[in-house]
């Protein structure tokens, strides 16, 4: 802690305004890589293609964020946070007004997959939270960061849903470019200039770059279009063998450089771990069920489970999900003196377990999946908050970008597993007109609640674990004596985030001996 002080005592003054701007700049990211679900079939029928063919504006704008989070997020790390950070919203700019003024298909998908890079604002405006915030204030500052993707998608689906239904769907995108500018506006004000001093300087790693880009791209692109293909076609298959040997690959690459994009041997650390498990699994578990809320919401009420609400109201299903985000992150600073990262996660888990019981209860009438997204916002907001401030405890503040951009990864990846689980169950319970059954909506409801449940269960383990484990540490303190509930929070609750080891490599000690003594 003495050394994170004196880092923060030397490093440029950051304002009142620092952090939220950055949570203006990740909420304004967020919400546009939200704008898309709703216009494919605007979209489909603007530019005369197949539904499945418009599905690639969502497709390779997730490839892209998949590719690019990682990359930008090393880039981050390093001593022109700033100026990463400025550049990555003027290519969202640009992507934007691509998509907004295209004028064929092949130009619009150019200006999503240009779009993609929303998907690394937040893992970068967290690395700058953790740089230039005062001790006291850097772990409510990356609960609040860490939740505006969860806000973003609260947000930006009524917008869609609003524009789409009003306007012509290109003024969704020339939203989308209005908000970009505002918020390079204001990060260039409020954010402190660089260069960073004590940001890394070591050799770019990118053969691992390139590695960990293709066998993502491979992997997504298996899972995303296995529904369409065939989960058993040559393609399918071919794309996710390439894709397990090439991050093979990409592991043995990381593992044995000595200046790797993603430190992976900073899974051994428990907390590092217990994130990246938590993104992985809960993120799987819960877009099962999430993924077909909107198609409820539209469904026609014959169906026997169908809103029929339309297109102009059918985005606000998704608006309780930022409020209940929001709700929970506050609350989740509020008690952070009270109540742990460990103890957090398995309280997430049970929130979004029982947001699907619910939903699987009763989901035909508007205020049920109202209250079901609610729920689901409660449980998101909660573990959002919670798994950036682990990773940031176990981590040096030099590589904070890196740890949590490979979290957001972790998270894209799980929400695409769960999206083809939604479609692959989807596939198999169809109607005579083509809509979903009521016994496949339920199946989805199901299969979300039962693995949500599970994960739940493995985090409730391990916080009980942990908590025995803080009492006997307590315990140990005063013999004789019985450690009290307090006690044992204390032992286990959330510290501040701090520099978790020394860089890796004398030179970097060096920089950061003189950059903690030398000033700006």
């Amino acid at each position: 802690m003495p050394d994170l002080l004196a880092r923060h005592a030397a490093a440029p003054t950051a304002g009142r305004r620092f952090v939220p701007a950055l949570v203006y700049a990740a909420l304004s990211a967020a919400i546009i890589s939200s704008l898309g679900l709703l216009l494919v079939p605007t979209l489909a029928q603007s530019f005369g293609v197949s539904v499945s063919t418009a599905q690639w504006t969502l497709t390779v704008n997730l490839l892209v964020g998949a590719v690019a989070t990682p990359v930008l997020g090393r880039l981050s790390d390093g001593p022109h946070k700033k100026r990463i950070l400025l550049t990555t919203l003027a290519i969202i700019l640009v992507g934007s007004v691509l998509a907004a003024t295209a004028q064929t298909f092949s130009v619009l998908l150019v200006g999503r997959a240009l779009q993609g890079l929303s998907y690394a604002i937040t893992p970068m405006t967290i690395a700058l939270a953790r740089r230039y915030s005062p001790p006291e204030k850097v772990q409510p500052a990356i609960a609040s960061l860490s939740v505006t993707v969860a806000t973003g998608i609260g947000l930006g689906y009524p917008l869609t849903g609003i524009i789409a239904d009003s306007l012509a769907w290109q003024y969704a995108f020339w939203f989308a470019a209005a908000f970009v500018v505002s918020a390079i506006v204001v990060v260039a004000v409020a954010v402190p200039r660089g260069p960073d001093t004590q940001g890394l300087r070591s050799p770019f790693d990118t053969p691992g770059a390139l590695l960990l880009g293709a066998g993502l791209a491979l992997l997504l692109l298996g899972i995303s279009e296995g529904p369409n293909w065939g989960w058993a076609s040559v393609t399918t298959l071919a794309m996710l063998a390439g894709a397990a040997v090439v991050l093979g690959l990409w592991v043995w690459r990381e593992v044995s450089t000595a200046h790797p994009l993603i430190r992976l041997d900073l899974l051994r650390r428990s907390d590092v771990l217990l994130a990246n498990a938590t993104a992985l699994s809960i993120g799987g578990s819960m877009y099962i069920g999430m993924s077909v809320i909107s198609l409820i919401a539209q469904a026609p009420a014959e169906t026997g489970y169908g809103v029929a609400m339309p297109l102009f109201w059918a985005g606000f299903v998704m608006f309780p999900v930022s409020v209940g985000s929001q709700l929970a992150s506050r609350l989740a600073r509020r008690f952070a003196h009270r109540i742990s990262f460990t103890m957090l996660l398995p309280i997430g888990a049970a929130f979004v377990t029982v947001a699907n019981l619910v939903l699987l209860a009763t989901h035909d009438t508007v205020a049920a999946l109202l209250g079901g997204m609610l729920v689901f916002g409660f449980g998101i907001g909660t573990t959002y908050a919670a798994m950036p401030g682990l990773i940031a405890r176990g981590v040096a503040v030099q590589e904070l970008g890196s740890a949590v951009s490979f979290n957001q990864v972790l998270r894209t990846v799980g929400g695409a597993v769960g999206s083809a689980v939604a479609g692959a169950i989807i596939a198999t319970h169809l109607a005579a007109d083509g809509r979903p059954t009521p016994h496949g909506i339920d199946v989805n409801f199901l299969v979300s609640g039962v693995a949500c449940a599970l994960v739940f269960l493995g985090l409730a383990s391990h916080a009980v674990l942990s908590a025995r484990r803080a009492r006997r540490v307590a315990e140990s303190r005063h013999p004789g004596r019985h450690a009290a509930a307090g006690e044992v929070v204390r032992e286990i609750r959330a510290e501040e985030p701090r520099d978790a080891e020394e860089p890796r490599d004398a030179g970097q000690r060096e920089l950061s001996a003189s950059g903690a003594t030398s000033g700006r």
